[in-house]
């Protein structure tokens, strides 16, 4: 589930999806991301303690700074990288859960 959160988040930064009046947070993304793939399996409490803690994210140009190692590069650049990798992580993700499905082992209960 974690890995699917990171994918979606990455996937939405890839996609341009952002706060037009805040364009260098990544609350939408994380939001978006905690939406698709983690809320159904958390109960109030957490779901609380989720929307409270995207105000201590990074900004997106942390973010991507971070994933390219401390190097200052475009964010362009950044972007195309991540759109790389999304392209060979995500067939291999999606594999996991189809076999979670056909083994009926996703587990369905609330934290």
């Amino acid at each position: 589930r974690g890995l699917k959160f990171m994918l979606v988040l990455l996937q939405s930064i890839s996609d341009g999806e952002r706060d037009e009046e805040h364009p260098n947070l990544i609350r939408v993304n994380a939001m978006k991301a905690y939406e698709i793939s983690l809320k159904k399996y958390h109960g109030w409490m957490l779901q609380k303690l989720f929307m409270g803690s995207v105000y201590a994210l990074p900004y997106k140009s942390d973010l991507l700074k971070a994933l390219e190692k401390g190097k200052e590069v475009k964010e362009e650049e950044s972007i195309e990288k991540i759109h790389q990798f999304l392209s060979r992580a995500t067939p291999i993700l999606d594999a996991i859960y189809e076999m979670y499905t056909r083994m009926n082992a996703e587990l369905s209960y609330k934290a």
